[in-house]
């Protein structure tokens, strides 16, 4: 049986079975990828822009039905998958309208002649997506790069196949030739295949710690460029002069919004000592009044998890924590007596160094809170993991967020917000958050050959 299904997280049943690709599907697809390379290089910025606007029409126009889509393949509330392909449309937006200068050649300050660098695009790309941001993963690899004048292999999650054919069929509807982006259900193993083709130049990974090891193994023994965005344990850090109702509500949406499943949702919660009862009272109230419901409803907050296996896979990481001695604030875990993979949000306290989830992603719905005697103490906290994506900070001072963000090791800090994206700011992390950047200014730079002409004349 393909391992590529909907398999619907609210009802548990299988509504779909796509067949996984053969070998020959896989020769096929990097060939078509290369042929089409070799035109595409050439494809004017305008004609690529308006493609690409193309796309981002679509995508708008079909926000309804691609909604319902990701909601049951992976049970995001249609409200928040509505969200999601509205930026989508401005990832698309923006590099539509902003490669030109992006991509423009700079000129370098020499003592004779001259010296420039053009950007060039290198070849077919492999993309590895996960299910959680069907949609926007995809958006956030391919966008810059089509404008680049790469090619793209897609694979996406087994979780989203429909959402991954959905997607070609817009390009395909857009006008975007053959080849220039492709999709493919390959297994692990025909992944690996597809990156020691000299054919592929690169590839982008959105995933966990695991795949990205693999990953980065199979593409350095074959000498190619990789891009990781893998897991993160993000600190949304609280001082004390806060505006606590409005942390909270930053906190719930931070930490339960997608059902807890982002790699920068807000995990861990570290608050400052002298707000620490109220802000731990505001919080589980908020907490112990979400109601799980169906991911269709428009009003829905919280659907299922993505799969039974991730429910299982969290609940085991939040019994470790409890039979180590966290203190339960909010009682949640999976929901035995509903089919599928329904998980209700449970906040953890008095969670430890000794204990295996202080240093662990949990990725679902579990808050974990700390209490920190200052903000010196909250830095600590925050940087004591061994992820590095983003962090979030809860301050009316200016000058302090400032200096909390310049101390905290992460790729990204949002201020007085949870972290969230946006078409024109770079994405990415460091530690074991992986390296490489996506989105904004830096998105477009990493899958380029940024080619030298000295003319020493």
């Amino acid at each position: 049986m393909s391992d590529y299904q909907v398999n619907n997280p609210a009802t548990g049943e299988v509504e779909a079975t796509y067949p996984t690709a053969t070998e020959q599907d896989i020769q096929q697809v990097i060939e078509k990828a290369d042929n089409a390379y070799q035109d595409w290089r050439h494809v004017s910025l305008s004609e690529r822009s308006a493609l690409l606007h193309k796309i981002a029409d679509s995508y708008l126009e079909r926000q309804d039905e691609l909604s319902r889509i990701v909601a049951n393949e992976m049970g995001k509330p249609v409200a928040q998958a509505k969200g999601e392909i509205g930026l989508v449309a401005d990832i698309y937006r923006y590099y539509a309208d902003n490669a030109e200068q992006l991509l423009a050649p700079s000129t370098i300050d020499v003592d004779s002649g001259s010296a420039s660098v053009e950007k060039h695009p290198v070849g077919a790309l492999l993309g590895i997506m996960p299910w959680n941001y069907p949609h926007y993963q995809v958006a956030r690899f391919v966008a810059p790069n089509f404008m680049a004048g790469n090619t793209i292999i897609l694979k996406h999650a087994p979780q989203c196949p429909k959402t991954a054919e959905i997607i070609v069929d817009i390009f395909k509807d857009a006008g975007v030739p053959e080849g220039v982006y492709n999709n493919i259900f390959a297994t692990n193993e025909q992944s690996a295949t597809i990156i020691n083709d000299t054919r592929v130049q690169g590839i982008s990974l959105t995933g966990s710690e695991r795949a990205g090891q693999a990953v980065a193994k199979e593409a350095g023994g074959a000498l190619k460029k990789v891009v990781l965005e893998l897991g993160g344990s993000d600190a949304f850090i609280v001082a004390a002069d806060a505006d606590i109702e409005q942390a909270i509500q930053g906190a719930i949406s931070g930490r339960f919004g997608n059902t807890g499943q982002a790699c920068n949702a807000a995990k861990r919660l570290i608050i400052i000592e002298s707000v620490y009862d109220k802000f731990v009272e505001g919080f589980t109230a908020v907490v112990n009044g979400i109601t799980l419901t169906d991911p269709l409803n428009e009003e829905t907050f919280m659907g299922p998890m993505s799969s039974k296996a991730a429910a299982v896979n969290l609940q085991a990481q939040l019994d470790s924590a409890i039979q180590a001695g966290a203190t339960v604030l909010v009682e949640g875990g999976m929901v035995k007596d509903k089919p599928g993979a329904w998980f209700a949000p449970a906040v953890l306290t008095d969670v430890t160094e000794s204990m295996d989830v202080y240093r662990e992603e949990l990725f679902g719905p579990v808050a974990v809170i700390y209490k920190a005697d200052d903000i010196e103490h909250a830095i600590k906290i925050a940087n004591d993991v061994p992820f590095g994506l983003g962090a979030s900070i809860q301050t009316q001072d200016p000058a302090l967020a400032a200096d909390i963000a310049s101390k905290l090791e992460v790729g990204m800090v949002t201020i007085n917000s949870p972290s969230g994206s946006e078409a024109n700011t770079p994405f990415g992390g460091v530690k074991r958050s992986g390296f490489g950047r996506e989105l904004g200014t830096l998105g477009i730079t990493e899958f380029l050959n940024y080619k030298l002409i000295r003319d020493r004349s």
